[in-house]
């Protein structure tokens, strides 16, 4: 099992929304906190989301979710292809 975790500045709603392209639009189940899916190459992934107190930056409040993986029958490769994807998809740019 490979495990990866990472605390992202997003709400629930606003990461379920950009799930499905971020997982390739593969199909998955989401059991309350707990998302499940499979990869291309036949491995499973499993995402648990946990809401974190939100970051005040003064007046600025900002939802936080720490965002747990785990990889059941995938190789290293897969897992980082994965998760390139799924960076893809959330990274945010400023200005």
């Amino acid at each position: 099992m490979i495990k990866r975790q990472y605390e992202m500045t997003i709400s629930r709603a606003d990461f379920l929304r950009l799930l499905p392209a971020a997982v390739g639009h593969t199909p998955f189940v989401a059991e309350g906190d707990v998302l499940r899916g499979g990869t291309d190459g036949g491995g499973r992934w499993q995402i648990t989301l946990t809401s974190l107190e939100d970051l005040a930056l003064g007046p600025v409040r900002l939802p936080r979710q720490r965002v747990d993986f785990a990889f059941n029958g995938c190789s290293a490769q897969q897992v980082e292809a994965f998760m390139r994807r799924f960076e893809r998809h959330y990274q945010r740019a400023g200005g």
